[in-house]
């Protein structure tokens, strides 16, 4: 709910008070109002009521009777009576909600009585909006002079009367401050009257607002404006962890939220029966560990086996209590205990709204992988695999020996490459070797020794080994020209056909 004079501008600025967001007079949903009977015409043509609500700097409120008669609406600045001078504030609200908020907030309507001199004019808003900007470079001068002076406060905030002739400075402290030397080196540098004012700690945090651990603007600066105490036995009836780094909010006191839901744990623990009580059974004394309020479960550990928890209903703890007080014997926790797995799994799925919260972890990405290898080794399978075995390991060797197994028919080579013996130099006699003497595992062919490495490498490769020379060949024999047409060949050589011929 924003005042009249702010509508989008140019780039989703604010037209009318430019203040990047926020209106000309702080957040315009800051202790707001819906004014819902401004709709609505009162019976018997009664005059509507005269007293009109105006706010100022930070969500402060006063009430302003409308003695001129003007035609006034909710977003209108207007200048206020002041004890010096006036003041220059906005309206929030009027009508009959008006009588409803000075009633709540015991505000009388006789006595001394605020007057709304006018609207307020152009001038009137230029030396406000003057004195507004000399706020913030005012508190940081403000705190270096009380920190000179060592004082021991806080000075949170700076607030400007409308009119520019007093300046209202907020401060927080532990204890009492005489602070009448600082009230003169301020009037001194700033030209201007002072009044200090002490503020707690939670009202600096609503005039200063900021966002709660909530991810919301804070209730005291947005909609809060009675500060209850708040105790840490609230924390204890929710079960939550006294933690003051948790329950503490921005004014570093406990969160006023605490107080907000109190009363439904208190009357939902109304069916529990006491922690203090134990339950006496012929295995042993039970005593209470936990509770889960939100399902109405108890958890109970027999002294002296504290590790072992059994869990029961509220109405089954109720019911061994009635016979402990008739003395009647009670067999064991065991006979009444809740199947603990399968309620964890219910609760899980209750209170998470998720099938897994492991969808995204590493097992998941190596199970993909090895259904790709799996896809891969099929289609190698279908396109080696002559005999039709699907195993494992075959699958494996035939992905090996598949260059070998498509070499085996020389027709088909043939057909392939039918150049292939064109390129080949039949003449050509391979090269003596004059180390063959000296090392005997030098071929023929003139080629390097084989080292150990490599010896090792064609144990650990079983494919290699049918590359290796035939043991029962003769290896003074003169290798066939035509072999060389077949560079790639792994397998044992079928016998010559042509020889019998």
């Amino acid at each position: 709910m924003a005042c009249e004079s702010c509508s989008t501008g140019k780039d989703g600025q604010p037209k009318g008070c430019k203040s990047n967001g926020t209106c000309g007079t702080d957040s315009c949903n800051k202790l707001t109002v819906f004014d819902w009977l401004a709709n609505m015409s009162l019976p018997n043509g009664e005059a509507p009521f005269n007293w009109i609500e105006v706010r100022f700097k930070n969500g402060r409120k006063e009430y302003y009777k409308n003695t001129e008669n003007l035609t006034l609406s909710i977003g209108d600045i207007v200048a206020t009576q002041a004890a010096n001078g006036h003041d220059i504030g906005m309206v929030t609200l009027t009508g009959e909600l008006v009588r409803v908020q000075m009633k709540r907030k015991k505000i009388p309507q006789d006595g001394d009585i605020l007057k709304i001199y006018r609207k307020a004019s152009q001038r009137d808003i230029d030396i406000w909006s003057e004195a507004r900007d000399k706020e913030e470079p005012m508190k940081v001068k403000a705190r270096q002079y009380a920190i000179d002076l060592k004082l021991h406060m806080k000075i949170s905030d700076i607030e400007y009367q409308g009119d520019a002739s007093k300046a209202t400075f907020y401060y927080t402290a532990e204890e009492r401050v005489d602070f009448r030397e600082l009230i003169k080196v301020f009037a001194r540098e700033f030209r201007t009257r002072i009044e200090m004012k002490q503020v707690g700690f939670r009202q600096e945090a609503a005039r200063l607002g900021g966002i709660g651990s909530c991810g919301r603007e804070l209730c005291c600066s947005t909609w809060l404006t009675d500060f209850r105490s708040v105790s840490t036995s609230a924390a204890r009836y929710q079960q939550l962890s006294l933690n003051p780094q948790k329950l503490a909010g921005q004014c570093g006191k406990l969160k006023c939220c605490l107080n907000y839901e109190l009363d439904t744990y208190l009357d939902a623990l109304k069916a529990f029966p006491k922690t203090e009580v134990k339950l006496k059974t012929q295995k042993g004394t039970a005593v209470c560990q936990k509770t889960d309020i939100f399902k109405g479960h108890m958890w109970y550990a027999y002294e002296g086996e504290w590790m072992n928890w059994h869990k029961i209903t509220t109405e089954q703890a109720q019911e061994i209590i009635a016979l402990n007080k008739k003395n009647e014997p009670v067999g064991s926790l065991e006979e009444y205990a809740v199947d603990l797995l399968e309620d964890t799994k219910v609760e899980f799925e209750n209170v998470v709204g998720q099938d897994s919260l492991t969808r995204f972890d590493q097992p998941k990405k190596t199970k993909r992988r090895r259904t790709n290898r799996n896809s891969n080794s099929n289609k190698s399978n279908d396109n080696t695999n002559a005999s039709g075995v699907e195993t494992k390991p075959a699958v494996k060797r035939q992905v090996r020996k598949k260059p070998a197994r498509a070499s085996q028919n020389p027709t088909a080579k043939a057909k392939q490459n039918p150049n292939a013996k064109q390129n080949t130099n039949t003449n050509a006699k391979p090269k003596p070797n004059p180390n063959a003497k000296a090392n005997p595992n030098a071929t023929e062919g003139g080629t390097k020794p084989k080292s150990r490495n490599s010896r090792n490498r064609n144990k650990r490769k079983p494919q290699n080994k049918q590359n290796s020379q035939n043991p029962n060949q003769n290896p003074n024999t003169k290798p066939d020209p035509n072999a060389k047409a077949k560079p790639n060949t792994t397998s044992k050589p079928k016998p010559n056909t042509n020889a019998k011929q």
